[in-house]
C-alpha cells in the first residue's frame, strides 16, 4: 500500500520535470501556435522519458525583487535562462511565518511545513529544559576527517517527514541523492534521509560528510579535498563586476550599519588581508563573499564527475545550496551596492554551471530548478533613514516586556523564560500550579451572588466544595458553625481537607472521598472518584449544634469514608458561604491569577518573507 502510494507520488513530479526538460530552449511565437497544441496539463501526460538528473538549486536569501530589478544587468544563460526558456514565478510565498534557512530547505523537496516537519526554525529551545536545539544536530554523529563543534548538523534526525529524494530511492535504490552546500543545514535537508550530504568546513577550507552517511569519504572527495582549492582565494580580490555608474541604484559602501568585521564593507576587498596565510579565520571569510558561491560549484562539478551523476537511465537529484548571498545580505542588506555586486558574480557562475551541464550530462538529459529558502527586508537603518518605521528588536528585550505586562496583570512572576525561535517558551509548570509560585493579586473577587445565572453555571467538573474546618481545643469549646473532628495519629494538631460530593445521577448513593486525602487514614481501596455536584447540607435542626451530628445517608454506609463523613458533616441549618478569596480547588491559585498560553510557538510577530 505504501509503495502504491508513493509510486504515484513520485511519477507526477517526474512527469512534470521531464515535460519541463522537453520545453523548446527558445520562445515561440504565441501567434503561430496552433489552437489544437495541447497545453501544459497534456504536456505532461505526454512526456514518456524522465530526465536523467535534476539539478534543484537554491540561493540562500535571494529576493525576487534583486533578480527582477537587475534583469537588465544579467548574463545571457545565468538567471536570464530561467526567465526566457523556462517557467517562473514572480509573486511566491511560503506559507509559515518565521522564514528562515532550515525550515525553507526543509519544505522545498518534502512539502510539509514546520508543524508537520519538527524544523521550525535554525534553532530553538526544548519547551520543557530550555535546552538548545539545532535542526541537524544529532551527538551521535561527526564530521569526517574534521572537528564537530557541539550542536553542529551531523544528521537529519531531527527532520520528521520523507522527501522526493527519499521516495526516489525507495523505489529506484540505484538512484543517488546528493545535498551539496555551505551550511550543514542547506545540504542535509534537501538529500533527507535516504541521500547523502556534504558540507563545507569554515575551520579547514574543505568539504565533508558525517559518520551519519558513511565511515569515510569516496575517493573523489578524498581527491577534491586534497587538492586545498580553498587555498586558491587566499589574496585575491573582490572586486565589482561593472563599473561604478551602474550600481547608482544600490546604498554605497561603508554605510555604518554595514558589518566592518570579516573581508570589510568596502569594495574592492582582498580576501586574507592582514593574514600570514591560510587558516581558520581565513577559510570561515570566504563564505560572504563571490568565491564561496565559486567553491560550492566546483565540489558540485566533482561530485557530478565522482559519483556519475546523470550518466544512465535512471534519475539522479543534486541539491546545491548556495550560500554566500545570505551572508552577505545579512552583513550588508539586500540593498546594498556588496549584495548588487554578488548577484551578478552568482549570475556569471551559474551561466558556467548550466555550460558545463550541457556538455557533461547533455542539455536534454536534465531539468535544472532554482529556488530560494526566503527573502530578505531592508536593513531596518536604511529603512529608516527614508522615512519608513522600522527599527530592530532585542528578544531579551521581548521577554522583558512580556513578563512586566503579565506580572501586572497576573501577579509578580517571570511568566515567560525565552525566546524559541519566533515564539515565547512560558513557565507552564508554575501556570498550573498557581499559588505554590504566585503572589497574591490585589484584584478582590467578586461574591458569588454578584455574578451572572450564565457564569454560576459549572460543570459537573468543577461542582467540587471544599473548605479547612476550624480546628477547636475541644469538640466542647466549637463555636456553632464550625466541625471538629478528632486530632491525627500522635496527638498533633493537622489539617483535615475533606470532599463530600454526591454522585451526580445517583444523590442517594454514600458520600465519597475526593483527594487530596486528609491526614488521618481513610483507609485502602479508595478507586480514582467521579466529578460529583457540591455536598447538600443536612438542613433539619439538631439537639447538639457543636457535636458531629450523622449524615442520614452517612449511617448507611460502612469503613472509614463513611466515619470520616461524620466527623465533617455540616452542623448549620443554614448554606455556609463561600469564603472570600478562597477557590474550590485543593491548590487554589492567587485571586485573580490565570493565564492561557500556547505551548511554546506563540508568535511574537513576524512578516512573511518573499522567496
Amino acid at each position: 500500500m505504501t509503495l502504491t502510494r508513493r509510486t504515484w507520488l513520485l511519477v507526477p513530479v517526474l512527469a512534470a520535470l521531464a515535460a519541463c526538460a522537453s520545453a523548446p530552449s527558445a520562445p515561440t511565437s504565441t501567434a503561430s501556435a496552433a489552437p489544437s497544441t495541447p497545453g501544459p496539463v497534456a504536456s505532461v501526460f505526454q512526456a514518456k522519458k524522465p530526465p536523467r538528473l535534476v539539478v534543484f538549486m537554491v540561493v540562500d536569501g535571494l529576493p525576487i525583487r534583486q533578480v527582477l530589478g537587475y534583469r537588465d544587468q544579467l548574463q545571457p544563460d545565468g538567471f536570464q535562462r530561467f526567465l526566457d526558456r523556462g517557467a517562473w514565478f514572480a509573486n511566491a510565498y511560503y506559507g509559515h511565518g518565521y522564514t528562515v534557512t532550515a525550515a525553507g530547505h526543509s519544505i522545498m523537496l518534502s512539502g510539509a511545513y514546520p508543524q508537520r516537519s519538527g524544523i521550525i526554525g535554525n534553532e530553538w529551545r526544548d519547551p520543557m529544559t530550555a535546552a538548545p536545539q539545532y535542526n541537524t544536530a544529532d551527538p551521535r554523529y561527526q564530521y569526517i576527517g574534521n572537528k564537530t563543534e557541539p550542536l553542529a548538523g551531523t544528521s537529519p534526525n531531527n527532520y520528521k517527514v520523507e522527501t522526493v529524494g527519499d521516495v526516489l530511492r525507495t523505489l529506484q535504490p540505484g538512484s543517488k541523492v546528493i545535498g551539496i552546500s555551505g551550511k550543514d543545514r542547506g545540504a542535509i535537508l534537501p538529500a533527507g534521509h535516504k541521500g547523502t550530504a556534504y558540507m563545507y568546513m569554515g575551520g579547514s577550507g574543505e568539504f565533508a560528510s558525517s559518520t551519519y552517511y558513511m565511515d569515510k569519504h569516496p575517493a573523489w572527495v578524498d581527491a577534491f579535498n586534497a587538492a586545498k582549492p580553498a587555498d586558491k582565494f587566499f589574496g585575491k580580490t573582490w572586486s565589482p563586476r561593472l563599473p561604478e555608474a551602474a550600481y547608482a541604484r544600490s546604498v554605497p559602501d561603508g554605510q555604518p550599519w554595514q558589518a566592518n568585521s570579516g573581508n570589510g564593507n568596502r569594495l574592492p576587498a582582498v580576501l586574507g588581508a592582514g593574514m600570514d596565510g591560510p587558516g581558520p579565520r581565513f577559510y570561515g571569510n570566504i563564505l560572504p563573499s563571490p568565491f564561496g558561491d565559486e567553491l560550492t560549484l566546483a565540489f558540485a562539478k566533482a561530485a557530478v564527475e565522482g559519483e556519475r551523476l546523470g550518466a544512465d537511465d535512471q534519475t539522479d537529484i543534486l541539491s546545491v545550496s548556495l550560500s554566500s548571498h545570505d551572508y552577505i545580505n545579512h552583513a550588508f542588506g539586500p540593498e546594498s551596492r556588496l549584495s548588487h555586486d554578488h548577484f551578478l558574480h552568482l549570475d556569471a557562475y551559474l551561466q558556467d554551471w548550466f555550460k558545463y551541464l550541457d556538455a557533461k550530462v547533455g542539455r536534454d538529459n536534465y531539468v535544472a530548478v532554482l529556488t530560494a529558502d526566503h527573502g530578505f527586508t531592508d536593513t531596518p537603518e536604511w529603512a529608516k533613514s527614508q522615512g519608513r518605521d522600522a527599527g530592530r528588536i532585542n528578544p531579551a528585550q521581548v521577554v522583558g516586556v512580556i513578563n512586566a505586562g503579565l506580572s501586572k496583570r497576573f501577579g509578580e512572576f517571570r511568566w515567560a523564560l525565552n525566546m524559541s525561535g519566533s515564539g515565547v517558551i512560558f513557565d507552564e509548570v508554575a501556570i498550573k500550579m498557581g499559588a505554590s509560585t504566585r503572589t497574591t493579586s490585589t484584584r478582590r473577587p467578586r461574591h458569588r451572588s454578584n455574578r451572572s445565572t450564565a457564569s454560576r453555571r459549572r460543570s459537573p467538573a468543577r461542582s467540587w466544595r471544599a473548605w479547612t474546618p476550624r480546628r477547636p481545643t475541644s469538640s466542647s469549646s466549637a463555636a456553632p458553625g464550625t466541625r471538629a473532628s478528632p486530632p491525627p495519629a500522635g496527638g498533633a494538631e493537622g489539617r483535615l481537607d475533606v470532599r463530600l460530593p454526591r454522585d451526580r445521577h445517583h444523590p442517594r448513593q454514600p458520600l465519597r472521598e475526593r483527594h487530596p486525602r486528609p491526614a488521618a487514614d481513610l483507609g485502602p481501596g479508595m478507586g480514582r472518584p467521579r466529578p460529583h455536584r457540591a455536598a447538600r447540607r443536612d438542613r433539619r435542626p439538631r439537639a447538639d449544634a457543636v457535636g458531629p451530628a450523622p449524615h442520614p445517608r452517612a449511617e448507611a454506609g460502612a469503613g472509614p469514608v463513611a466515619a470520616a463523613a461524620r466527623q465533617v458533616a455540616p452542623t448549620s441549618p443554614r448554606r455556609r458561604p463561600p469564603e472570600r478569596g478562597f477557590p474550590r480547588s485543593p491548590h487554589p491559585p492567587a485571586t485573580g491569577a490565570g493565564v492561557g498560553c500556547v505551548r511554546h510557538t506563540a508568535p511574537v510577530g513576524s512578516a512573511v518573507s518573499q522567496k
